[in-house]
């Protein structure tokens, strides 16, 4: 039998799967991006999570665990050193959790995929199948389109009304229900001051989208601000990749609860010249497939 990580900022997905491809057991737990909640969380996340996936009464043989994971490519390297030597969970391979999404979107054609949840990134198959990374600074850096993302410009702007500087908007109100504040100064405390500022953050993009789906002005304008920057960076990788092939014959992916959202996909749509479609399924079934492969 295999193991397959996805982790991320938000939760940390595990399936168990026997030789044909068949899932025989899935747990999830938090987010262990160790970016987010450092290493020692991180990692001690995944091993609960490890225990967490269980089949039936008596403990599986695993030949080979496979560790999709966002954050940083050596501290999960040397995370996946060190669970292989504990031989427990077979031979440990630590890889970017954007090899899941790009298989989706691609399999082995050349391609492209924007990708965003808490964090996000763009990733790409040229035509000889090596693939490449681009974005995925993380929070402090920038993630554009990316949940945090959403959040930060909702808060941005939700200060600058409460300042006065700004109209009336729903915006501010989803800012104020979130923290349960009124006053400017006391709400950027509190995301100044929160022990996990960029979880709570990041937790304001649902609401944001949904306003933006229904239709709310300065919510749709917040969204495309936010995936724009993601959008030209993927044009930049496709013209860099891909120069003799005209745009509109290049397909790229949209992955992930935002881009994915029907407000985001048609606004997106019209702005580039890239041919865009969803990606429906999981990353988790991304880790699978590759699990088939390796």
């Amino acid at each position: 039998m295999k193991i397959g990580i996805d982790g991320g900022g938000t939760k940390t997905e595990c399936i168990l799967i026997d030789a044909r491809g068949e899932v025989l057991a899935r747990h999830t737990a938090p987010g262990c991006n160790p970016s987010i909640i450092g290493p020692e969380r991180a990692r001690e996340t995944l091993r609960s999570a490890l225990r967490g996936l269980a089949v039936g009464q008596s403990p599986p043989v695993i030949v080979r665990t496979l560790l999709c994971m966002a954050g940083n490519r050596t501290f999960w390297q040397e995370t996946a050193a060190a669970f292989t030597a504990e031989k427990i969970y077979g031979p440990v391979k630590a890889v970017d959790d954007s090899l899941p999404v790009i298989e989706l979107a691609t399999g082995n054609a050349p391609g492209l995929v924007l990708h965003a949840g808490t964090g996000s990134f763009v990733a790409a198959r040229d035509a000889a199948g090596k693939v490449h990374y681009a974005g995925g600074l993380g929070w402090r850096l920038g993630d554009p389109g990316s949940g945090y993302e959403l959040g930060r410009l909702a808060i941005v702007h939700a200060l600058i009304e409460l300042q006065g500087w700004a109209p009336p908007s729903r915006l501010s109100k989803v800012v104020r229900d979130a923290t349960q504040l009124a006053d400017a100064g006391a709400i950027t405390r509190f995301f100044y001051q929160h022990a996990d500022s960029n979880q709570q953050i990041a937790a304001l993009a649902p609401a944001v989208l949904r306003l933006a789906a229904e239709d709310d002005p300065a919510a749709h304008q917040l969204v495309l601000d936010a995936c724009q920057p993601l959008l030209d960076l993927a044009q930049r990788v496709a013209a860099r990749l891909f120069p003799d092939t005209p745009p509109k014959q290049i397909r790229a992916g949209l992955s992930g609860p935002i881009l994915t959202h029907p407000a985001v996909t048609s606004a997106l749509a019209a702005r580039s010249p890239l041919s865009l479609f969803k990606v429906a399924e999981p990353p988790i079934e991304g880790v699978r497939r590759l699990l088939l492969k390796r």
